[in-house]
């Protein structure tokens, strides 16, 4: 029983103890508890910190800057004071008095379409095929792999052996002469080859580790009510990989607009290999020197990525939200 003290106004209950005082007690106490420890602080904030600037020194601040002089024209030579601002000037140019841009454009659109068409789907056949547990599966997987951990550029000599014109093996094997890099008629075609060979077991290493996910019961119950493997994967399977699909229809997108590498070590992007990265280099740090220009070409580039970016992301959080 709580003792009470009779006050001249009012009683003063002793032992007694106030309605949710204790549970804002603990409450408190959690919170102290919660609170990490100066020394955590502080590498938190350092690793935090710390990437963010790089971030925005080597991404964000540099796209600003292309922004800017996008609407100028500069050399490079001299003080910022030189730059002769022109307006959209250079975006008019680009359209209408530049000819490589359109068919840089084309030849664009062309790389994305075979990327999806041709290296997309066949790692994802080889990935289907890989995933079934056949015989040497590690041994394929590495060995489509392996050209992925190479470079374009090297991509690019390696297969100078297969399309040399005197030497390459393609020519000697079928008594041919065909300059398959330096024809402008089938050059963008050898290179997509070449291509392909890379993408292929990026893509099928990404679908693979997508189908090690997917629930196996969603196969047994398929296999139960007697549908085919094809119905399965086409019904079931590939539905449920959303994700995988939209993570890989943004890297082929953005693998079509940064092809570079490749076409560069080919022929400096020039004689039929005309893409929108070689452009923006042949301007920027080619013999023509025009910073506005070429910063007007990569501000193309960036707004049409940034398009599929956007996209992406969106359907990506709406599904979290889900």
């Amino acid at each position: 029983m709580a003792t009470t003290v009779e006050g001249p106004d009012e009683a003063t209950s002793v032992g007694r103890t106030e309605p949710g005082s204790g549970k804002a007690t603990q409450q408190k106490v959690s919170r102290r508890k919660r609170r990490m420890p100066g020394r955590d602080r502080a590498v938190v904030t350092v690793m935090v910190l710390i990437p963010t600037l790089f971030v925005v020194g080597l991404v964000w601040i540099p796209a600003f800057l292309s922004v800017v002089l996008s609407f100028g024209r500069w050399n490079g030579i001299g003080p910022v004071d030189n730059i002769d601002w022109v307006g959209v000037q250079n975006y008019s140019d680009i359209g209408t008095i530049y000819p490589p841009f359109w068919p840089a454009v084309q030849n664009n659109v062309i790389w994305l379409a075979f990327l999806f068409f041709v290296p997309t789907l066949l790692g994802m056949f080889l990935a289907v095929i890989l995933d079934r547990g056949m015989k040497f599966s590690r041994f394929y997987q590495t060995a489509f792999y392996m050209p992925v951990v190479l470079s374009l550029a090297l991509v690019g000599f390696i297969w100078q052996l297969f399309y040399s014109r005197d030497q390459g093996l393609i020519n000697q094997v079928f008594g041919s002469q065909v300059d398959w890099y330096g024809d402008a008629d089938i050059n963008l075609w050898a290179v997509l080859v070449a291509t392909a060979w890379r993408h292929t077991g990026y893509i099928m290493l990404i679908y693979l580790a997508g189908l090690k996910g997917v629930d196996a019961s969603l196969r047994e119950a398929a296999a139960v009510d007697g549908a085919s493997e094809r119905q399965t994967f086409f019904r079931i399977i590939f539905p449920v990989m959303r994700p995988i699909n939209m993570i890989v229809l943004v890297i082929v997108v953005i693998e079509s607009l940064r092809a570079f590498d490749l076409v560069w070590v080919v022929n400096r992007g020039t004689n039929g290999l005309e893409l929108l990265a070689a452009l923006v280099s042949q301007n920027v740090v080619g013999e023509a020197a025009r910073y506005g220009f070429g910063s007007a070409l990569a501000v193309i580039m960036m707004l049409i990525s940034s398009v599929f970016i956007v996209v992406y992301l969106r359907i990506v959080f709406k599904e979290e939200r889900r």
